[in-house]
C-alpha cells in the first residue's frame, strides 16, 4: 500500500539538498562553487570479482543508511598507457563499476536532458574521473551529465570456450560493452531522482567511447535506453578493432590462459588481477577484441545498420583533420613521394594507381599530406564515415556530420621541450632533442576538452582566446543537440542536416566555423570496397 501523505512528506524531508534516493538506497553527494551537485563513485553493478570476473554485470546490493558519493570509484584495471589521461580516481581495481553524475537540478521534478559519456583509450585504458570529461561545464548548461566506467582489456573482453558454455547464451567477451548497457539501464531507472529525463538521454564518446556508442546502437541489451547519439572519431563498423568471430576470440583466450599456466576457467579466475593485467600487457600477448558473440552483437554491426535494425535516433558524428601521422603507414621511413607510393603499392596491389589518384604523391609535400590522410582514414576516419553513411541510408533520422580542424596551440612554457604524442599524450624530450613541429591539423582526441567545455582543466597547452571561441561554438552545438536532437541555435553558423541522397554537408569546426560540402566521398568509397573483400 502507498504511504500516507504525511509519511511521504517526512520521507522526502529526511533527504538533504545533497542527497538523492536511488533504487538501491540513499546517496549523498557534494556541491560545487557554481551550485552543481556532484555524485561520484555511484555503483551501477556488483563488483565483478571472484566468480563474477568475466560475467555480465550483476545488480548492486541495496544498502541501508546514507552512502557517501563524494569520491570517484576506482578505475578499471589498466596499465599506464597514455600521457594525456589525468585521473582523479585512486588506483585501479577489478571493483570498478561506478558512474558519476553532475546535475544542475534543484529538485527531482525538473526532467532535464541527460548526457551519458563513455571514455576512450582503445578499450585498454581510460576512466570516468578524467578531467577532460568532467561534467560540471555541461551541467551548467542545463544538462544532467554522467560518466561511466567499464571493464577494459583482458577483464573486459576475454573470450573463452568455458566462459561461453557457462554464460547461458553460448557467448563470451564484450563484458565492457555489457557494463555500458547496464549503466544505461541504471540511468533509465534512476536518473529522474537527479532531475534528469530518462526519455531524453544522449549517449556520447570519443575514440573507443565513440565505438561504444555505435555498439550500443546495435545491441538489444541497450534497446530503448537512449534517444540521441554523439560519436567522435570511431565506430564498430568495418574497423580493425572488431568484432571478431567468437571462435577467434575464444582461441585467443585459450592461448592467453595457456601463457599464464591456467588449465581451466577456475584457475584463471583464481589468479590475481595484477598478474593477469601484466601478462596481458606483455609484448606479443593476445589482443582481446570485441567478439561477434550472438548475444551482445547479434550480427556484424554493418549488417544491423543495413537492415535498419539499429537504434533509429538522431546522430551527431565526425572526426578530426589529422587523426594519425604518416608513421602509421611508413614506420620510420620519411614521408617522401617514393616511400609513400611504395607503401600504397604494398597495401593495394593492382589498385594502387587508383589509390594514388585519391591520395596523390607527385611531390614530397603532397605525399606527406596524403600519407597523413590515408593513415587517419585507415586508423579511424573511414569507419566513422561508414557509421554516418550507414545510418543516413537506413535510419530515417537526422545525421549531422562535422570535421574538427582546429590544431591545438603550443604547449605552455612549463612543459619545456616536450612534444605531443598519440591520443594527446605528452612525450618529455631531453634538453638536446629537437622539438617536433606543431601539428598541422587536429590530432586524435584534440576536440574533447573543446566539446565538453573543459579547456581550463588541461594545463599542458597555452589556450588562446581563439581556442575558447572554438570551445564555446562546439560545446553549444553539442548542448543544443543533447537538448533537442538539432545542434543549431541562436548565434551559431548554420549546420545543415545530411539527407539520404545528394552531397553530404559537413560542418568544418575551426576559428571560423562553416558548412561545406563533402569532397572526400570517393576516398571512403574506395576504402569501403577494400573492407568488403
Amino acid at each position: 500500500m502507498p504511504l500516507p501523505a504525511s509519511a511521504q512528506t517526512a520521507k522526502t524531508a529526511a533527504l538533504t539538498a545533497n542527497q538523492v534516493r536511488v533504487a538501491e538506497g540513499v546517496l549523498e553527494g557534494s556541491r560545487t562553487a557554481a551550485g552543481i551537485r556532484e555524485f561520484k563513485g555511484v555503483p551501477f553493478g556488483a563488483p565483478p570479482v571472484g566468480n563474477l570476473r568475466w560475467k555480465e554485470p550483476q545488480p548492486v546490493a541495496k544498502w541501508t543508511g546514507v552512502r557517501a558519493a563524494k569520491q570517484f570509484g576506482p578505475r578499471a584495471m589498466q596499465l599506464p598507457l597514455y600521457g594525456d589521461m589525468n585521473f582523479r580516481s585512486k588506483g585501479v581495481s577489478e571493483d570498478c563499476l561506478y558512474l558519476n553524475v553532475w546535475t544542475p537540478a534543484k529538485t527531482a521534478g525538473e526532467r532535464l536532458p541527460v548526457l551519458v559519456y563513455f571514455y576512450g583509450g582503445g578499450f585498454q585504458a581510460g576512466d570516468g574521473s578524467e578531467l577532460r570529461y568532467d561534467g560540471e561545464s555541461m551541467a551548467r548548461r542545463g544538462i544532467v551529465t554522467v560518466t561511466v566506467n567499464y571493464r577494459l582489456g583482458v577483464f573486459g573482453f576475454l573470450a573463452h570456450p568455458e566462459l561461453s558454455r557457462e554464460s547461458g547464451h553460448q557467448a563470451s567477451g564484450n563484458y565492457g560493452f555489457m557494463d555500458q548497457s547496464a549503466a544505461l539501464r541504471w540511468v533509465q531507472q534512476n536518473i529522474a531522482a537527479f532531475g534528469g529525463d530518462p526519455r531524453q538521454v544522449t549517449i556520447g564518446g570519443e575514440s573507443a567511447g565513440s565505438m561504444s556508442v555505435s555498439a550500443q546502437m546495435v545491441t538489444p541489451l541497450a534497446k530503448n535506453t537512449f534517444a540521441r547519439a554523439i560519436g567522435e572519431s570511431g565506430s564498430m563498423l568495418n574497423t580493425g578493432f572488431g568484432p571478431v568471430p567468437l571462435a577467434e576470440g575464444e582461441q585467443a583466450g585459450v592461448a592467453f590462459a595457456t601463457s599464464v599456466g591456467a588449465k581451466s576457467l577456475a584457475e584463471l579466475r583464481a589468479l590475481p588481477a595484477q598478474q593477469l593485467l601484466e601478462a596481458a600487457g606483455k609484448p606479443g600477448a593476445a589482443r582481446f577484441a570485441p567478439t561477434l558473440d550472438g548475444y551482445f552483437f547479434l550480427r556484424k554491426p554493418t549488417e544491423t545498420f543495413a537492415a535498419a535494425e539499429q537504434a533509429r535516433v538522431p546522430l551527431l558524428v565526425g572526426w578530426n583533420s589529422q587523426e594519425m601521422s604518416p608513421g602509421f603507414l611508413l614506420g620510420k621511413e620519411p614521408p617522401t613521394a617514393d616511400n609513400f607510393r611504395a607503401a600504397v603499392q604494398k597495401l593495394y596491389g593492382s589498385r594502387a594507381d587508383e589509390a594514388l589518384q585519391l591520395y596523390p604523391a607527385t611531390t614530397d609535400t603532397q605525399a606527406e599530406q596524403s600519407a597523413t590522410d590515408l593513415a587517419g582514414d585507415r586508423f579511424i576516419a573511414y569507419s566513422t564515415w561508414k557509421w554516418a553513411d550507414a545510418h543516413l541510408q537506413t535510419s530515417g533520422q537526422p545525421v549531422y556530420r562535422y570535421l574538427y580542424a582546429r590544431p591545438r596551440p603550443a604547449m605552455t612554457a612549463a612543459m619545456g621541450n616536450a612534444t605531443a604524442g598519440l591520443a594527446g599524450g605528452v612525450i618529455k624530450n631531453s634538453g638536446s632533442a629537437p622539438k617536433a613541429p606543431p601539428a598541422k591539423g587536429a590530432v586524435h582526441s584534440a576536440e574533447i576538452e573543446y566539446a565538453l567545455g573543459n579547456l581550463s582543466t588541461n594545463k599542458v597547452y597555452a589556450w588562446t582566446p581563439d581556442d575558447y571561441k572554438v570551445s564555446e561554438t562546439l560545446q553549444s552545438y553539442f548542448a543544443n543537440f543533447i537538448k533537442t536532437g538539432d545542434p543549431n541555435g541562436k548565434g551559431l553558423p548554420a549546420w545543415p542536416v545530411a539527407k539520404g541522397t545528394g552531397p553530404v554537408p559537413i560542418l568544418r569546426v575551426d576559428v571560423t566555423t562553416k558548412a561545406e560540402t563533402e569532397t572526400q566521398r570517393a576516398r571512403y568509397l574506395f576504402l569501403d570496397q577494400q573492407a568488403g573483400k
